[in-house]
């Protein structure tokens, strides 16, 4: 039996697959569930869904190139991983991005870096110290 989910999280996307591939490459979420309309992923007890935008609405949407990070926003996803030198490549090849080593600094018992997914939206990344 899975464990239970006990926090997550929905990101609306305008190219779900993009998203949802960056979100299982970067962070090393799993799909655990797909449709036409959101993806499921999840690791451990947490569960992000990336839900598409509905196409009347996703057409009004210009996603730059890059993305134009999304700060203006009251929330920011955090998630740890392994390596924060090792989840650049990944990030960029999904067409968002970590911010370069010059840009972490420490927090509690992490290195911290900021980054943003292939639609802008900025995450964090932690990794432990």
């Amino acid at each position: 039996m899975p464990s239970p989910i006990t926090a997550g999280a929905v990101v609306y996307a305008k190219d779900l697959p993009r998203v949802s591939a960056f979100y299982a490459a970067v962070v090393g979420l799993r799909v655990t569930h797909a449709e036409h309309d959101h993806v499921v992923l999840e690791a451990e007890a947490f569960q992000l869904v990336v839900h598409a935008i509905p196409a009347g609405i996703a057409a009004s949407i210009e996603i730059a190139d890059p993305p134009i990070h999304r700060e203006d926003t009251a929330l920011k996803l955090v998630f740890a991983v392994p390596s924060m030198s090792t989840s650049r490549a990944p990030a960029a090849e999904q067409g968002g991005e970590v911010d370069s080593p010059e840009r972490e600094w420490r927090f509690q018992s992490y290195r911290v870096c900021h980054g943003h997914d292939p639609e802008g939206n900025v995450i964090q990344l932690r990794e432990l110290d």
